[in-house]
């Protein structure tokens, strides 16, 4: 499975599962330590800009087209498990699907449409904001940790 369109399929998992796991990484490691020391109607109003900033084609191609190369993988690796690296291929896939797109969908976005709606500047935000950061930034560890190991799988898939 590491020539022709799959192996090029597999390549495409890899870097996009590599460039996900970046922009999640960034969160964890700095963004959201950098949200935290504003005061809390400024680390609202900025997160719910980056809410609305991330709803973009360049976003949404490399994290849903990771999604789609990851199932079509899955499929493939799931028809053929003898293959070489058809167990890596359909670890990358779990991964990345069940640790990237499930996690952000039941953790992160909810908590997102919470801050959405918010008036920064109310009485209860700065409650909300102290527990929405502690809350978004775990379910951004696990989505960092998937998408990075989804990587490495692909990359074993392919060698």
């Amino acid at each position: 499975m590491s020539s022709g369109f799959f192996g090029g399929l597999a390549l495409v998992a890899a870097l996009g599962s590599g460039l996900v796991a970046g922009i999640f990484f960034a969160f964890s490691s700095f963004v959201m330590g950098a949200l935290g020391r504003l005061p809390a109607p400024q680390g609202i109003a900025a997160m719910q800009s980056i809410n609305l900033a991330v709803l973009n084609p360049w976003f949404f191609g490399a994290f849903f087209g990771t999604a789609a190369a990851c199932l079509a993988l899955g499929i493939v690796a799931l028809l053929d498990l003898k293959a070489p690296g058809a167990l890596w291929l359909l670890a990358g896939g779990l991964l990345y699907l069940a640790g990237s797109i499930v996690v952000t969908m039941a953790g992160n976005v909810p908590l997102n449409q919470q801050l959405a709606g918010l008036d920064p500047t109310s009485p209860e935000a700065a409650a909300l904001w102290q527990r929405f950061q502690p809350a978004w930034s775990l379910w951004n560890h696990v989505r960092t940790a998937a998408s990075l190991a989804a990587a490495a799988a692909f990359t074993l898939a392919l060698r």
